[in-house]
């Protein structure tokens, strides 16, 4: 899907809204917003999850103001979903506004209906007539491409990168807004620059917006925490968690200073949890880490199994698009750049699952905000045939299935 250009104006917004319905839509940004008052870094990680309801609000309240590359592609497939909407059949547009309801509720957003709204944009883009074959007729597929008398089914699935995680973000930031003001208070009567060293063998589960059982876990951390320093210990450890407290001798100005996080950053990789807390010019940091190596590749590939026999019937070849939900610019980059991702594709591949599967493709948020390469996936999407199937070598459906590395 070309991206617009930043000249242009964002799509008409009035019939989206009209779909979702305006008092719906104005309780949700009322909701986000009580959601994100929770703590600063879990307030912070709430409006990212819910970027594409606040971009679109965003341009609502502010129609003359100059669009950015998210707000021109976010404001594009909004403006379509009418589009769509007028081509389908009254029970498809049934479901189509049940699903909007859906994102728009609970702990959901409206990703899903997004990221399908995109793939079928996409997919016209590269000359592929697209039926929205789940909303018409309640197929376990979601959409049927069609170009020069050859037909593909497409599912499209959300997959979190917290199922390969033995130490969730969402729980993270949870923990770290309720320890802060314990820290806070610490460092004003401990001045001086600390780092607490955390490993989490069993990990911390939880997300967001969890409550009791997650809630429970970490009120018992948190305790953990503050009567260790308390008591002045420098370490606590059993089968669940280790602490240990140093000073904190990285180089590093300021705790504002980018270096600071960078060279924590090249410390501790790509995994580890980071947190800094400041008072006067006392700096405290910590570090955390699970008992293993993140698994986010190999989870996807489970999911890839799972959904392959669930979602395409083997009748026609079949598409999985899936967005990975809940990773960042350096995980996602590191995915592909480490060929985990496609790795784990090929090996799906070789199970008898992947039977009906001519093509795996992955997006992520990067994609959908139009972030530029090389953080975002070329071309939009990460795409890799499997060459075992019959119609891997279809011309006509070259443009969807090849693999695009």
């Amino acid at each position: 899907m070309p991206a617009q250009s930043a000249k242009q104006a964002p799509a008409e917004l009035d019939p989206f809204l009209a779909l979702v319905g305006a008092r719906r839509w104005l309780v949700r940004q009322t909701e986000i917003r009580d959601l994100a008052a929770s703590g600063p870094r879990a307030g912070q990680a709430i409006r990212q999850r819910h970027g594409v309801e606040l971009t679109l609000e965003k341009l609502r309240r502010q129609p003359g103001a100059r669009p950015s590359a998210a707000d021109m592609l976010l404001g594009r497939i909004a403006g379509h979903i009418p589009e769509i909407m007028a081509e389908l059949t009254p029970r498809g547009r049934d479901k189509l506004i049940e699903q909007l309801w859906l994102g728009l509720s609970g702990q959901s957003t409206l990703i899903p209906v997004f990221h399908l709204m995109r793939t079928a944009m996409l997919q016209r883009s590269r000359g592929f007539s697209v039926t929205f074959s789940g909303l018409e007729d309640d197929t376990p597929h979601d959409l049927v491409l069609r170009r020069d008398e050859i037909e593909a089914e497409v599912a499209c699935d959300v997959v979190t990168a917290e199922e390969g995680r033995l130490v969730h973000r969402g729980a993270w930031f949870r923990l770290v807004d309720r320890i802060d003001p314990d820290l806070q208070t610490w460092l004003a009567a401990h001045p001086g620059r600390y780092l607490l060293k955390m490993t989490l063998p069993l990990g911390l589960r939880g997300g967001l917006h969890d409550d009791e059982p997650a809630s429970e876990t970490l009120g018992l951390l948190h305790r953990r925490i503050r009567d260790m320093l308390e008591a002045n210990s420098r370490q606590d450890h059993d089968e669940a968690i280790v602490l240990r407290l140093d000073p904190l001798l990285l180089a590093g100005a300021q705790a504002e200073d980018m270096g600071l996080i960078s060279s924590l950053r090249r410390e501790f990789g790509p995994e580890a949890h980071l947190s800094v807390t400041t008072a006067g010019r006392g700096i405290f940091v910590m570090a955390a880490r699970a008992g293993q190596e993140n698994e986010v590749a190999i989870a996807i590939r489970r999911r890839l199994a799972a959904l392959a026999p669930e979602r395409l019937t083997g009748e026609r070849p079949g598409i999985l698009s899936i967005f990975v939900e809940d990773t960042d610019r350096l995980e996602w980059r590191g995915l592909r750049e480490r060929l985990e991702l496609e790795g784990e594709a090929r090996q799906f591949m070789t199970n008898p699952e992947a039977r009906p599967v001519v093509a795996v493709s992955f997006v992520s948020r990067l994609e959908l905000f139009g972030v530029a390469e090389p953080d975002a996936a070329p071309g939009g999407e990460l795409r890799f045939r499997n060459p075992n199937h019959p119609a891997a070598g279809f011309a006509a459906l070259a443009p969807a299935v090849m693999s695009s590395v």
